[in-house]
């Protein structure tokens, strides 16, 4: 994967959901995705989900999202 790919990913995984709304209406808008299939999360997805909004430790970060901005140069 290329460093500007490693970077939006990095910056999406930060992002709260209306940032990444944002940018995914830009991303659309830039780009012809009329035929793009909607993927529904897994069950798994789904509960490693909850149990990080949770506050799980086990499903924490262990980069602070300041960390995370410098090490993606943002």
């Amino acid at each position: 994967m290329s460093d500007i790919k490693e970077r939006i990913i990095g910056a999406v995984t930060i992002m709260s959901e209306k940032e990444a709304e944002k940018v995914w209406n830009l991303i659309q808008s830039s780009f012809v995705l009329s035929d793009v299939e909607e993927v529904k999360p897994d069950p798994d997805e789904l509960e490693a989900m909850r149990r990080y909004e949770a506050g799980d430790p086990d499903y924490q970060p262990s980069i602070s999202a300041e960390d995370l901005k410098k090490e993606l140069g943002l």
